[in-house]
């Protein structure tokens, strides 16, 4: 059924209220409070569009604009969330209400808590993997923009100085920032790309670790190749980072038969399934997503033997264009990687789903505008 296009505007009139806290904080582009709603009983921070300089006020409210375009766009268990905005371009005054993170900095909590070092730090790689896939760009990586909440879950926060990549001259350094750390080669060609966020992270990593006197590190050795000053000695992306910890969780962690099973069922039907890939295709990363998807699909053939079209598996899997084979996808296989995959640990997810993209990096990879079919 075609969706009638309308044009009329819908006025949302009902005024929000929310009791103010206390302030949380001052940046570049504004400032930040801590409100609570009593209706939902939840406490959430509201960044305010307040700049520091007044002459400037133009084109930092154009940055406030691409930070809530960025946020918008994001959702990871390691990026802060954002839940609503309000914008006034003709009086260039903006809001933006976000979660409000009951913790500390991520140094801070280190102190505190040195054995967590091995988990933060892979958490840390996974949110900035995902920020990378989506080609998003930090921009202003610090211990101040790393919180880590109560239940010890770092969430990467402030996206004020964060940039969407779309070619290469996206990669110009274009802010200048008064940065903590010696600085990286690249920096002398004023460039600003994901091996410079490498790079930040891994300098932050490795102060705190220096400054803590944290001895139980497991992944020194990455570690140190992510802080090499000559970008094209450094590691080359937190995708890498990512199989490398996933390599050396392997080497510690025993996968039972069954569990061997399912997985290979699985990664078989899915390589057998996927016959190329487009080349800006992006892999779900989430594992909770993935998962939800998947049993959402299950629902709706878990009496069939054979998935009635493969698509719906394989688009928990991927994010853009591919083409692939409707027919003969095992439900079995289907189900036996679901009950698998619930009942592992999260390191074991991981190196599942580690493997799980090597098999689909080994798929053929094509470009839009090579193909004269249409593309699913």
């Amino acid at each position: 059924m075609k969706v009638k296009e309308q044009t009329e505007i819908i006025k949302f009139i009902r005024k929000k209220d929310y009791k103010f806290i206390r302030e949380l904080g001052e940046g570049a582009c504004g400032k930040t409070i801590l409100l609570f709603d009593d209706q939902i009983n939840e406490y959430f921070v509201c960044k305010k569009f307040t700049p520091y300089a007044e002459s400037e006020r133009l084109s930092l409210f154009n940055n406030f604009i691409r930070e809530t375009k960025i946020l918008h766009q994001l959702y990871h268990d390691n990026l802060v969330r954002v839940f609503n905005y309000y914008l006034y371009p003709d009086s260039l005054i903006g809001y933006i209400l976000m979660e409000y993170i009951d913790g500390v900095d991520i140094e801070t909590y280190l102190k505190s808590y040195p054995e967590m070092i091995n988990e933060v730090f892979i958490q840390v790689i996974d949110g900035f993997k995902y920020l990378e896939n989506n080609n998003i760009l930090h921009r202003d990586i610090r211990s101040a923009n790393l919180m880590v909440n109560n239940l010890g879950i770092p969430k990467i926060i402030d996206f004020g100085f964060g940039k969407q990549i779309s070619d290469n001259d996206d990669f110009g350094k274009s802010v200048s920032l008064n940065w903590w750390c010696e600085l990286p080669n690249e920096f002398s060609e004023s460039i600003y790309d994901f091996k410079t966020e490498v790079y930040f992270v891994g300098k932050l990593f490795e102060r705190i670790i220096r400054e803590g006197g944290i001895e139980n590190f497991k992944y020194l050795s990455t570690l140190n190749r992510m802080c090499i000053r000559n970008p094209d000695k450094r590691v080359q992306n937190f995708s890498e980072i990512t199989k490398t910890i996933q390599n050396n969780l392997f080497l510690e962690i025993e996968f039972s038969e069954n569990e061997l099973n399912s997985y290979r069922e699985f990664a078989d039907s899915i390589e057998n399934h996927i016959l190329k890939i487009e080349q800006g295709t992006k892999y779900v990363d989430d594992t909770g997503k993935i998962l939800s998807s998947l049993e959402n699909a299950y629902r709706n053939f878990m009496l069939e033997q054979i998935v009635p079209d493969s698509r719906v598996v394989a688009k928990c899997l991927l994010n853009g264009s591919y083409f692939y084979h409707k027919k003969g996808f095992p439900v079995e296989a289907v189900k036996s990687f679901i009950h698998m995959m619930k009942s592992l640990s999260i390191d074991k997810q991981r190196i599942v789903m580690s493997n799980l993209h090597t098999r689909l990096d080994a798929i053929e990879r094509y470009f839009e505008d090579d193909n004269d079919e249409i593309p699913f």
